[in-house]
């Protein structure tokens, strides 16, 4: 046996066929059939090294085949040595392995492992591109988020205005109106809170249309131009029909409201030009020819100050004691207690109805004859009665007079007794309370004897 494998390796120890790696698998075969004394196992073991050694040689030569079809147009391996066994290509090379080109390395030289760039090169501080996929937001520092308020429709903007302007009614703080305006994104609509508010006014008191016309006028050029006050102005011209239903006068007050606009430059002064002749609608004519009216009027004044009359207490005390001392004066001639109730209502002021009180008594005291001490009665009693003056009003206006009563006595000599009288008579008439009454000063009657008893006071 050990002939025969001598037969198959060489005098080194090795195979024989390791000198000859290409040899065919006929000559294998016949070798084997020279020397038929192998066992089984040696047999199985040397036909499965020739199978081995068949698919080494397929894998090599398919390989070799399809590398020479892809570069056949150049006719050999670009980068590889013709000269190196097997034809393998030299991977460390960096010039193109398609066989294109001019054969320089790929990216300037600038492209290999580990490198970030060719030599000199310097690289700037790129901003981040939005649209990057990796475009984190969060990561770009300080980020300012801006907050977007989408715009009111005209559904909703009489129910976010109506508020605002019914509390400054209340305040009559223009700044602070101004400042909810710009929380909300009236956008095309900005015009109709004009509208809206003098709406409101004209369903309210003087006083409040006294104060939309300050708010029109601080608003002007701020955050309302004079033609979109103008486009709110002809909104409510066109509107006058459905504005009488609720308050007749409107088409006066539009007109004293437009007057006042144009005075105080909220509104240009060629606004009553654009609508000579143009106007169809009976109420607006109306308002408009009150509007000329006052303007020719009032030409010489700056400012229609006075136009809704000064409500409340905007008004100067001492303004507001003339009209209580007129409103008294006229009571007393006519003699008519709702006119009186009227007059006191229009004033707006019923914190200071006790300024009425005391001078409705101080006129009582100052009178000649029990006329007037009636008529008053019958005044603070209805005014008690309706609850046009309330206890606290009453009872301040009485007790002013009590302190006063020693300063009234220098000019009304029997003030004390006349006093006395008319406020037992408002006792009974239910007008003041039993308090009240009992509060009343009253001056000691000293009486001295003869002048034989030395100037004694008689007890």
């Amino acid at each position: 046996m050990s002939s025969d494998i001598a037969g198959i390796f060489g005098p080194g120890g090795t195979v024989a066929e390791a000198n000859h790696p290409y040899s065919d698998d006929d000559d294998a075969l016949n070798e084997v059939e020279v020397n038929g004394n192998w066992t089984p196992q040696e047999k199985a073991l040397h036909e499965a090294r020739l199978k081995a050694k068949a698919k080494r040689r397929l894998r090599k030569s398919s390989s070799r085949n399809s590398t020479s079809e892809s570069f056949s147009e150049s006719g050999e391996v670009a980068g590889g040595d013709p000269h190196s066994p097997k034809g393998k290509v030299n991977t460390n090379d960096r010039k193109s392995r398609t066989g294109k080109g001019r054969g320089l390395p790929k990216k300037g030289g600038a492209g290999g492992k580990g490198v970030w760039g060719a030599a000199g090169m310097v690289y700037e501080d790129e901003e981040p591109d939005i649209h990057d996929p990796n475009y984190d937001e969060s990561s770009q520092g300080d980020t300012v988020y801006e907050t977007v308020v989408p715009e009111i429709d005209e559904k909703e903007l009489e129910k976010m205005v109506n508020p605002i302007v019914q509390e400054y009614f209340e305040h009559g703080d223009t700044k602070e109106v101004q400042m909810l305006l710009k929380e909300l994104n009236l956008g095309q609509h900005k015009y109709e809170f004009s509208s809206l508010a003098v709406s409101l006014s004209l369903e309210g008191k003087a006083s409040h249309r006294e104060l939309t016309s300050r708010l029109l006028s601080d608003l002007s050029g701020k955050m309302l131009s004079q033609s979109e006050m103008g486009r709110a102005f002809d909104k409510m011209l066109k509107e006058l029909p459905d504005l009488i239903l609720d308050t007749p006068d409107a088409p006066q007050m539009l007109g004293q409201f437009i007057a006042r606009a144009i005075a105080d430059h909220v509104l240009p002064m060629s606004f009553l030009d654009c609508y000579k002749g143009k106007v169809d609608c009976e109420h607006a004519r109306v308002a408009l020819d009150r509007a000329a009216v006052l303007l020719s009027m009032k030409r010489e004044m700056v400012r229609l100050d006075n136009v809704w009359g000064v409500g409340g207490g905007l008004r100067p005390v001492k303004h507001l004691i003339k009209e209580m001392n007129l409103l008294l004066k006229e009571y007393l001639i006519s003699g008519d207690v709702s006119e009186a109730e009227h007059c006191l209502r229009d004033l707006e002021v019923p914190h200071f109805h006790h300024e009425l009180v005391y001078e409705a008594v101080v006129m009582v005291l100052e009178s000649k004859g029990d006329t007037a001490t009636h008529m008053m009665m019958k005044l603070l009693q209805s005014f008690w009665k309706t609850g046009l003056i309330t206890v606290d009003q009453m009872n301040r206006g009485f007790q002013r007079v009590y302190d006063e009563l020693p300063e009234i006595s220098l000019d009304v000599p029997h003030a004390h007794s006349i006093m006395e009288t008319f406020v037992d008579l408002c006792y009974q008439e239910s007008v003041i309370t039993k308090q009240l009454r009992d509060a009343c000063p009253s001056r000691g009657r000293k009486r001295f004897v003869s002048e034989g008893d030395g100037g004694m006071i008689k007890n």
